[in-house]
Protein backbone atom coordinates (compact mmCIF):
# COMPACT_ATOMS: atom_id res chain seq x y z
CA UNK A 1 0.00 0.00 0.00
CA UNK A 2 0.75 3.67 -0.78
CA UNK A 3 2.13 5.81 1.79
CA UNK A 4 -0.62 8.34 0.93
CA UNK A 5 -3.20 5.38 0.76
CA UNK A 6 -2.43 4.44 4.26
CA UNK A 7 -3.11 8.24 5.67
CA UNK A 8 -6.54 8.39 4.01
CA UNK A 9 -5.78 10.42 0.56
CA UNK A 10 -5.59 9.78 -3.17
CA UNK A 11 -2.82 12.57 -3.68
CA UNK A 12 0.20 11.31 -5.61
CA UNK A 13 3.38 10.50 -3.08
CA UNK A 14 5.11 13.66 -4.51
CA UNK A 15 2.58 16.34 -3.42
CA UNK A 16 1.74 14.12 -0.19
CA UNK A 17 5.53 14.83 0.57
CA UNK A 18 5.70 18.30 -0.67
CA UNK A 19 2.68 18.80 2.04
CA UNK A 20 4.25 17.40 4.84
CA UNK A 21 7.37 19.03 3.90
CA UNK A 22 5.66 22.56 3.72
CA UNK A 23 3.77 21.53 7.10
CA UNK A 24 7.12 21.02 9.01
CA UNK A 25 8.63 24.21 7.89
CA UNK A 26 6.16 25.78 9.20
CA UNK A 27 5.78 27.10 12.64
CA UNK A 28 2.80 25.64 13.62
CA UNK A 29 3.65 22.60 12.57
CA UNK A 30 7.34 22.08 13.84
CA UNK A 31 7.68 18.81 14.45
CA UNK A 32 10.33 20.23 17.81
CA UNK A 33 8.05 23.04 19.17
CA UNK A 34 5.85 21.97 21.60
CA UNK A 35 2.51 23.36 23.24
CA UNK A 36 3.79 23.56 26.77
CA UNK A 37 5.85 21.19 28.30
CA UNK A 38 6.40 19.21 32.03
CA UNK A 39 6.61 21.62 35.04
CA UNK A 40 9.59 19.57 35.95
CA UNK A 41 13.41 21.77 35.73
CA UNK A 42 16.39 20.12 34.79
CA UNK A 43 20.00 20.63 36.17
CA UNK A 44 22.41 20.80 33.67
CA UNK A 45 25.97 20.61 35.12
CA UNK A 46 28.88 20.49 32.56
CA UNK A 47 31.71 19.06 34.75
CA UNK A 48 32.96 16.45 32.21
CA UNK A 49 34.27 15.88 29.24
CA UNK A 50 31.99 13.50 26.99
CA UNK A 51 28.95 15.66 26.92
CA UNK A 52 27.45 16.86 23.83
CA UNK A 53 26.94 20.25 22.21
CA UNK A 54 25.13 22.72 23.42
CA UNK A 55 23.34 23.03 20.12
CA UNK A 56 22.29 19.40 20.66
CA UNK A 57 21.57 19.42 24.36
CA UNK A 58 19.04 21.95 22.97
CA UNK A 59 17.38 19.98 20.42
CA UNK A 60 17.45 16.89 23.20
CA UNK A 61 15.87 19.26 26.25
CA UNK A 62 13.09 20.05 23.83
CA UNK A 63 12.38 16.96 22.67
CA UNK A 64 12.19 15.68 26.28
CA UNK A 65 9.31 18.61 26.83
CA UNK A 66 11.55 19.70 29.34
CA UNK A 67 10.49 23.53 30.58
CA UNK A 68 13.08 24.90 32.86
CA UNK A 69 16.76 24.46 33.00
CA UNK A 70 19.09 25.28 35.46
CA UNK A 71 22.66 26.01 34.93
CA UNK A 72 25.65 26.82 37.58
CA UNK A 73 27.15 29.33 35.52
CA UNK A 74 26.05 31.49 32.32
CA UNK A 75 27.66 29.52 29.56
CA UNK A 76 26.93 31.86 26.49
CA UNK A 77 27.15 28.93 24.41
CA UNK A 78 24.61 27.45 26.48
CA UNK A 79 22.24 30.32 26.18
CA UNK A 80 22.48 31.05 22.62
CA UNK A 81 21.33 27.58 21.64
CA UNK A 82 18.05 27.92 23.44
CA UNK A 83 17.21 31.28 21.67
CA UNK A 84 13.69 31.50 20.35
CA UNK A 85 12.32 28.76 22.77
CA UNK A 86 10.17 28.80 25.68
CA UNK A 87 12.78 27.03 27.93
CA UNK A 88 13.41 28.72 30.99
CA UNK A 89 16.79 29.31 32.63
CA UNK A 90 18.12 29.72 35.48
CA UNK A 91 21.96 30.92 35.75
CA UNK A 92 24.33 31.13 37.92
CA UNK A 93 27.47 33.07 39.70
CA UNK A 94 30.01 30.78 40.96
CA UNK A 95 30.90 30.69 44.38
CA UNK A 96 34.58 32.23 42.89
CA UNK A 97 32.97 35.22 41.90
CA UNK A 98 30.63 35.76 44.66
CA UNK A 99 33.10 38.24 46.75
CA UNK A 100 33.45 40.32 43.64
CA UNK A 101 29.72 40.81 42.71
CA UNK A 102 29.90 43.33 46.58
CA UNK A 103 31.13 45.90 44.03
CA UNK A 104 27.75 46.85 41.76
CA UNK A 105 30.47 48.04 39.06
CA UNK A 106 31.39 44.44 38.71
CA UNK A 107 27.89 43.26 38.90
CA UNK A 108 26.63 45.71 36.51
CA UNK A 109 29.14 44.39 34.41
CA UNK A 110 28.09 41.00 34.74
CA UNK A 111 25.10 41.51 33.98
CA UNK A 112 25.38 43.01 30.91
CA UNK A 113 27.94 40.61 30.05
CA UNK A 114 26.12 37.55 30.82
CA UNK A 115 22.18 38.23 30.76
CA UNK A 116 21.02 41.45 29.36
CA UNK A 117 22.57 40.67 25.43
CA UNK A 118 20.47 37.64 25.83
CA UNK A 119 17.12 38.79 27.03
CA UNK A 120 14.45 38.49 25.16
CA UNK A 121 15.58 35.56 23.19
CA UNK A 122 16.46 33.36 26.12
CA UNK A 123 14.56 32.96 28.32
CA UNK A 124 16.37 33.80 31.96
CA UNK A 125 14.20 34.34 35.17
CA UNK A 126 16.43 33.87 37.99
CA UNK A 127 20.01 34.35 38.82
CA UNK A 128 21.56 32.30 41.63
CA UNK A 129 24.59 34.27 43.47
CA UNK A 130 26.47 31.29 44.64
CA UNK A 131 25.43 27.73 45.28
CA UNK A 132 25.57 26.64 49.09
CA UNK A 133 27.79 29.57 50.29
CA UNK A 134 26.53 28.83 53.99
CA UNK A 135 27.24 25.39 54.28
CA UNK A 136 31.08 26.38 54.12
CA UNK A 137 33.25 27.33 56.49
CA UNK A 138 34.33 30.70 54.43
CA UNK A 139 33.25 33.13 57.21
CA UNK A 140 34.41 36.41 54.32
CA UNK A 141 32.33 34.28 51.50
CA UNK A 142 29.36 34.02 53.78
CA UNK A 143 29.58 37.63 54.64
CA UNK A 144 29.93 38.33 51.12
CA UNK A 145 26.52 36.50 49.64
CA UNK A 146 23.73 39.15 50.60
CA UNK A 147 26.01 42.52 49.53
CA UNK A 148 26.61 40.54 45.89
CA UNK A 149 22.66 39.59 45.68
CA UNK A 150 21.98 43.04 46.25
CA UNK A 151 24.10 44.20 43.82
CA UNK A 152 23.39 41.79 41.28
CA UNK A 153 19.39 42.82 42.01
CA UNK A 154 20.39 46.30 41.36
CA UNK A 155 22.44 45.83 38.27
CA UNK A 156 19.30 44.51 37.14
CA UNK A 157 17.16 47.27 38.06
CA UNK A 158 19.23 49.78 36.72
CA UNK A 159 18.22 48.31 33.12
CA UNK A 160 15.22 47.76 33.84
CA UNK A 161 15.37 44.02 34.34
CA UNK A 162 13.84 43.70 38.05
CA UNK A 163 10.41 41.94 38.61
CA UNK A 164 11.82 39.57 34.97
CA UNK A 165 15.11 38.70 36.57
CA UNK A 166 15.02 37.24 40.31
CA UNK A 167 17.65 36.93 42.44
CA UNK A 168 18.42 34.24 45.20
CA UNK A 169 21.18 31.44 46.25
CA UNK A 170 21.27 28.15 47.26
CA UNK A 171 20.95 26.55 49.99
CA UNK A 172 22.02 22.76 51.21
CA UNK A 173 19.59 21.05 53.38
CA UNK A 174 22.79 21.36 56.21
CA UNK A 175 21.98 24.44 57.28
CA UNK A 176 19.04 23.42 58.71
CA UNK A 177 19.53 22.60 62.62
CA UNK A 178 16.22 20.54 62.75
CA UNK A 179 14.08 19.00 60.56
CA UNK A 180 11.73 16.63 61.85
CA UNK A 181 8.85 16.92 62.94
CA UNK A 182 8.25 19.33 59.55
CA UNK A 183 6.68 21.85 62.08
CA UNK A 184 9.55 21.85 64.43
CA UNK A 185 11.94 23.00 61.39
CA UNK A 186 14.44 24.93 62.06
CA UNK A 187 17.89 26.90 60.67
CA UNK A 188 21.02 26.08 62.65
CA UNK A 189 22.01 28.50 64.70
CA UNK A 190 25.24 29.84 62.56
CA UNK A 191 22.74 29.80 59.75
CA UNK A 192 20.56 32.74 61.27
CA UNK A 193 22.58 35.19 61.93
CA UNK A 194 23.21 35.65 57.75
CA UNK A 195 19.57 33.79 56.75
CA UNK A 196 17.18 36.73 58.51
CA UNK A 197 18.17 39.88 56.31
CA UNK A 198 18.56 37.46 53.28
CA UNK A 199 14.98 36.12 53.54
CA UNK A 200 13.81 40.25 54.21
CA UNK A 201 15.68 40.70 50.98
CA UNK A 202 13.76 37.62 48.90
CA UNK A 203 10.84 39.14 50.41
CA UNK A 204 11.01 42.42 49.33
CA UNK A 205 12.29 41.63 45.87
CA UNK A 206 9.81 38.50 45.64
CA UNK A 207 12.12 36.23 44.83
CA UNK A 208 11.96 32.35 45.79
CA UNK A 209 14.36 30.53 48.31
CA UNK A 210 15.88 27.43 46.93
CA UNK A 211 17.42 24.68 48.64
CA UNK A 212 18.85 21.63 47.42
CA UNK A 213 16.77 18.23 49.18
CA UNK A 214 18.50 15.08 48.92
CA UNK A 215 16.41 12.28 50.47
CA UNK A 216 18.93 10.01 49.43
CA UNK A 217 21.66 11.11 52.07
CA UNK A 218 19.55 10.22 55.05
CA UNK A 219 18.65 7.18 53.56
CA UNK A 220 22.63 6.52 52.79
CA UNK A 221 23.68 7.20 56.38
CA UNK A 222 21.10 4.94 58.11
CA UNK A 223 19.54 2.65 55.67
CA UNK A 224 18.73 0.18 58.75
CA UNK A 225 16.56 3.07 60.35
CA UNK A 226 15.41 5.14 57.78
CA UNK A 227 12.34 3.53 55.44
CA UNK A 228 13.24 3.25 51.91
CA UNK A 229 9.34 3.17 50.64
CA UNK A 230 9.04 6.60 52.49
CA UNK A 231 12.24 8.24 50.59
CA UNK A 232 11.29 7.04 47.43
CA UNK A 233 7.65 7.78 47.02
CA UNK A 234 6.51 4.61 47.38
CA UNK A 235 2.41 4.25 47.73
CA UNK A 236 3.33 1.40 50.66
CA UNK A 237 5.03 3.85 52.39
CA UNK A 238 3.67 4.27 55.94
CA UNK A 239 4.81 7.44 56.45
CA UNK A 240 5.01 9.79 59.77
CA UNK A 241 2.46 12.17 60.82
CA UNK A 242 3.44 15.30 62.47
CA UNK A 243 1.52 15.42 66.32
CA UNK A 244 1.54 18.84 66.28
CA UNK A 245 -0.14 20.00 63.09
CA UNK A 246 -1.84 16.10 62.43
CA UNK A 247 -0.61 16.19 58.71
CA UNK A 248 0.61 13.43 57.61
CA UNK A 249 3.74 12.72 55.64
CA UNK A 250 4.04 9.72 52.99
CA UNK A 251 7.56 11.15 51.47
CA UNK A 252 10.76 12.41 52.79
CA UNK A 253 11.05 15.06 50.00
CA UNK A 254 7.71 17.34 51.28
CA UNK A 255 8.81 17.03 55.11
CA UNK A 256 12.00 18.14 54.40
CA UNK A 257 10.21 21.29 52.37
CA UNK A 258 8.18 21.91 54.73
CA UNK A 259 10.57 22.18 57.59
CA UNK A 260 12.24 24.68 55.28
CA UNK A 261 8.95 26.61 55.34
CA UNK A 262 8.63 26.11 58.82
CA UNK A 263 12.05 27.74 59.80
CA UNK A 264 11.26 30.30 57.38
CA UNK A 265 8.25 30.98 59.35
CA UNK A 266 10.58 30.63 62.43
CA UNK A 267 12.36 34.38 61.38
CA UNK A 268 8.98 35.99 60.75
CA UNK A 269 8.03 35.19 56.78
CA UNK A 270 5.45 33.39 55.27
CA UNK A 271 5.62 35.23 51.76
CA UNK A 272 8.60 33.57 50.71
CA UNK A 273 8.35 30.59 48.16
CA UNK A 274 10.62 27.34 48.77
CA UNK A 275 11.73 25.63 45.68
CA UNK A 276 13.69 22.79 45.42
CA UNK A 277 16.59 23.88 43.38
CA UNK A 278 17.99 20.04 43.52
CA UNK A 279 17.38 16.72 44.06
CA UNK A 280 18.07 13.44 42.48
CA UNK A 281 19.01 9.68 43.43
CA UNK A 282 22.74 8.39 41.91
CA UNK A 283 22.59 4.93 39.46
CA UNK A 284 25.91 3.71 40.92
CA UNK A 285 28.30 3.91 43.70
CA UNK A 286 30.96 3.17 45.47
CA UNK A 287 30.50 -0.51 47.75
CA UNK A 288 29.81 1.75 50.85
CA UNK A 289 26.82 4.10 49.40
CA UNK A 290 23.65 2.07 50.39
CA UNK A 291 21.01 2.23 47.94
CA UNK A 292 22.88 4.15 44.94
CA UNK A 293 21.42 1.72 41.92
CA UNK A 294 19.37 2.20 39.08
CA UNK A 295 16.55 0.54 40.33
CA UNK A 296 16.13 3.06 43.22
CA UNK A 297 17.22 6.08 41.26
CA UNK A 298 14.47 4.83 38.66
CA UNK A 299 11.80 4.01 41.29
CA UNK A 300 12.86 7.78 42.97
CA UNK A 301 12.73 10.09 40.15
CA UNK A 302 9.75 8.04 38.07
CA UNK A 303 7.53 8.65 41.23
CA UNK A 304 8.58 12.21 41.76
CA UNK A 305 7.81 13.03 38.07
CA UNK A 306 4.66 11.74 38.52
CA UNK A 307 4.13 13.55 42.13
CA UNK A 308 4.95 17.40 39.84
CA UNK A 309 2.75 15.88 37.15
CA UNK A 310 -0.02 16.19 39.38
CA UNK A 311 0.76 19.32 40.51
CA UNK A 312 0.55 18.03 44.20
CA UNK A 313 1.24 20.70 46.73
CA UNK A 314 3.23 19.56 50.21
CA UNK A 315 0.73 19.03 53.20
CA UNK A 316 1.34 22.43 54.83
CA UNK A 317 1.05 24.07 51.15
CA UNK A 318 -1.31 21.91 49.28
CA UNK A 319 -2.31 24.31 46.61
CA UNK A 320 0.90 25.30 45.60
CA UNK A 321 2.41 22.99 43.67
CA UNK A 322 6.42 21.84 44.66
CA UNK A 323 8.50 23.41 41.97
CA UNK A 324 11.56 21.24 41.44
CA UNK A 325 14.82 20.67 39.83
CA UNK A 326 15.75 17.09 39.29
CA UNK A 327 19.55 16.83 39.61
CA UNK A 328 20.73 16.23 36.87
CA UNK A 329 20.25 15.86 32.52
CA UNK A 330 23.79 13.96 32.59
CA UNK A 331 26.76 11.98 34.37
CA UNK A 332 29.54 14.04 35.03
CA UNK A 333 32.65 11.93 34.97
CA UNK A 334 34.95 14.74 35.72
CA UNK A 335 33.11 15.35 39.11
CA UNK A 336 35.04 14.39 42.32
CA UNK A 337 34.19 12.86 45.08
CA UNK A 338 32.86 9.54 45.96
CA UNK A 339 30.86 7.70 42.55
CA UNK A 340 27.93 8.58 43.12
CA UNK A 341 28.85 12.03 42.56
CA UNK A 342 29.29 10.87 38.77
CA UNK A 343 26.39 9.06 38.25
CA UNK A 344 23.24 11.13 39.02
CA UNK A 345 22.33 11.97 35.46
CA UNK A 346 18.88 10.49 33.81
CA UNK A 347 21.33 10.40 30.34
CA UNK A 348 24.61 9.51 29.60
CA UNK A 349 26.94 11.73 27.33
CA UNK A 350 24.94 9.63 23.83
CA UNK A 351 21.78 11.04 24.84
CA UNK A 352 20.80 7.19 26.09
CA UNK A 353 18.99 6.82 29.53
CA UNK A 354 20.72 5.56 32.20
CA UNK A 355 17.17 4.18 33.35
CA UNK A 356 13.81 4.30 32.02
CA UNK A 357 11.53 6.63 33.56
CA UNK A 358 9.39 7.56 30.26
CA UNK A 359 11.22 10.47 29.22
CA UNK A 360 11.60 10.37 25.71
CA UNK A 361 14.18 12.64 23.73
CA UNK A 362 16.26 13.12 20.90
CA UNK A 363 20.00 13.50 20.50
CA UNK A 364 20.93 14.64 16.66
CA UNK A 365 24.04 12.90 15.66
CA UNK A 366 25.33 16.46 14.70
CA UNK A 367 24.70 20.16 15.13
CA UNK A 368 22.62 22.14 12.67
CA UNK A 369 22.65 26.21 13.05
CA UNK A 370 23.68 25.69 17.00
CA UNK A 371 20.41 24.05 17.52
CA UNK A 372 18.28 27.12 16.19
CA UNK A 373 15.41 27.21 14.67
CA UNK A 374 16.35 26.90 11.13
CA UNK A 375 19.03 24.25 11.84
CA UNK A 376 15.85 22.03 12.86
CA UNK A 377 14.28 22.99 9.89
CA UNK A 378 17.31 22.54 7.76
CA UNK A 379 17.56 18.86 9.30
CA UNK A 380 13.68 18.37 8.60
CA UNK A 381 14.03 19.55 5.22
CA UNK A 382 17.02 17.26 4.14
CA UNK A 383 15.69 14.22 5.63
CA UNK A 384 11.92 14.77 4.01
CA UNK A 385 13.66 16.00 0.46
CA UNK A 386 15.40 12.38 1.10
CA UNK A 387 12.47 10.79 1.74
CA UNK A 388 10.40 12.34 -1.36
CA UNK A 389 13.26 11.51 -3.72
CA UNK A 390 12.90 7.93 -2.94
CA UNK A 391 9.62 7.92 -3.57
CA UNK A 392 9.23 9.54 -6.69
CA UNK A 393 12.27 7.33 -8.26
CA UNK A 394 10.10 4.29 -7.22
CA UNK A 395 6.54 5.66 -8.23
Amino acid sequence: MAVAERFGTRWPPSRFFVAVLLVLLTDGGAAWKRAEGLSMGINYGQIADNLPSPARVSYLVRSMQVSKVKLYDADPYVLSAFVDTDVEFVVGIGNENVSAMVEPAAARAWVERHVQPYLPGTRITCITVGNEVLKGNDSALKASLLPAMQSVYQALTAVGLQGRVNVTTAHSLDIMGSTYPPSAGAFGPDAVPYLQPLLAFLSAARSPFLINCYPYFAYKADPGNVPLEYVLFQPDAAGVTDASTGLRYDNMLYAQVDSVYAAIQKLGHTDVDVKVSETGWPSRGDPDEAGATPEYARTYIGNLLQRIEMGQGTPMRPSAPVDVYVFALFNENLKPGPASERNYGLLYPDGTPVYDVGLRGYLPPMDYSQGTREGVRFFVFISLVAIVSITLSLS
